[in-house]
């Protein structure tokens, strides 16, 4: 492992925050930037080029599958570890198939945070145990979860309804058209059977989309 890494950590709580830098300075030569929010940890990936990315997915306004994909556009070979409080197995498929290097849960963070970073800065993929359980009976019996069936950007966009964002804040938000908000929206409701628009931001609330 080379000589001065970089490790930018992007998530909203000091706590967290305070708690990943003390476990990743564990880590020989190992320097934490930090950011609390989805933007900021864009501006600063494009200022840094840190070696490695710790992401929050659960991000106020612009969140981490949407920071993720900005990313990944921005340099292919970014190494993003996604980290979150969500143990439901899909927001770790979305997260993996946008192109993050590993998923590591706020639960295992302690146990595993050094390891994961460790394996992801060396070029590997990382998953906890636990998790690449769950992922390998997500594969075998779809459809399980609620939110199996939605894509990357419906999930960011759902969540963002839960936040109590406007269709017109969302767009905002993910650069996109109202337009295109809507379509998801209709796809989403279709998706999970639900008729109306505030029926979707309570099921959001419930499953703990919004920050």
């Amino acid at each position: 492992m080379k000589q001065n890494i970089t490790i930018l950590v992007v998530d909203d709580h000091p706590i967290v925050r305070a708690g990943c830098r003390q476990l990743i300075q564990q880590i020989p030569s190992a320097k934490v930037v930090e950011a609390e929010t989805g933007e900021e940890g864009y501006r600063l990936f494009q200022e840094v080029y840190p070696d490695m990315v710790l992401l929050d997915i659960t991000l106020p306004g612009v969140g981490g599958l949407e920071v993720l994909r900005r990313i990944r556009a921005n340099r292919d070979t970014a190494k993003v570890l996604m980290f979150s409080m969500h143990e439901d197995p899909v927001f770790a498929s979305r997260a993996m198939q946008a192109g993050a290097r590993g998923y590591i849960t706020k639960n295992n963070a302690a146990d595993h945070l050094v390891e994961a970073v460790s394996k992801v800065l060396e070029g590997k993929i990382y998953l906890s145990p636990d998790m690449a359980q769950q992922l390998a009976m997500l594969n075998i019996d779809a459809g399980t979860s609620a939110l199996s069936d939605l894509s990357r950007r419906e999930l960011e966009i759902l969540r963002l309804l839960g936040e109590g964002k406007s269709m017109n804040e969302i767009s905002d938000v993910l650069g996109i058209s109202y337009k295109t908000v809507a379509n998801n929206l209709t796809q989403i409701k279709a998706k999970l059977d639900i008729n109306k628009t505030a029926e979707l931001m309570r099921f959001a609330i419930s499953h703990g989309l919004s920050s």
